[in-house]
């Protein structure tokens, strides 16, 4: 699986495509703006996109989701608890996301914890991480974790907000992403450390757990 780390808009948002190295299906995950940058990369991957995955309904995460569903013609893919921040999309173009069945035309999916998201012979899992939103998620892939803005390389996302949630947040970090194997690599949401990838083992390292 191909990893493209592209930092975008002025509130340093890391977009991620992720491209599969045999059939060059790919997906987009919180392309929110700087679309020049991004498709520069696809068209350098002579990649399709299939999905566009939204980490949580913020709109600095979600900006760019017209213009690039528009411009691929992909769906969108966002935890169910985030649905509502999502309100271009009617609800009758709305549907449950499974990765096992015709989605038809719907234009917005919604995921659920432990749903498997295939594209091409690649698959992300999904991991609800609530804390930021309810319906944060981070993606699961090979050894990789794209953690939104539920962990940065230093620091955490906000939790004083009106659905974030101190307790949630620490849960999921300490039950949920640090009790993945030590060398697995956490890409965050947004470039706000010196470095803009770190591994479990690191971030074990800052919240005292090893």
């Amino acid at each position: 699986m191909i990893i493209e780390q592209i930092l975008v808009t002025g509130m340093a948002v890391f977009c991620y495509l992720l491209v599969d190295e045999t059939t060059k299906e790919a997906v987009l995950i919180d392309p929110a703006g700087d679309f020049n940058a991004i498709f520069s990369r696809v068209e350098k991957h002579n990649a399709t996109i299939k999905y566009i995955i939204n980490t949580h309904g913020h709109y600095d995460h979600t900006s760019g989701n017209t213009y690039v569903m528009n411009r691929t013609g992909a769906p969108l893919l966002i935890h169910e608890n985030d649905r509502g921040y999502i309100r271009e999309i009617k609800d009758a173009d709305t549907g449950r996301f499974s990765d096992s069945r015709q989605q038809g035309n719907k234009k917005l999916l919604l995921l659920k914890d432990g749903d498997s998201i295939t594209f091409g012979n690649s698959k992300l899992w999904v991991i609800n991480t609530p804390g930021h939103t309810r319906g944060c998620i981070c993606l699961y892939a090979s050894g990789n974790l794209f953690t939104g803005d539920t962990l940065f390389t230093e620091g955490v996302g906000r939790t004083d907000l009106h659905d974030s949630s101190e307790a949630d947040l620490v849960n999921s970090i300490r039950n949920k992403i640090l009790t993945l194997p030590d060398d697995t690599k956490i890409w965050p949401g947004h470039h706000y450390g010196r470095r803009p990838v770190s591994t479990v083992a690191e971030q074990k390292k800052i919240y005292g757990l090893k």
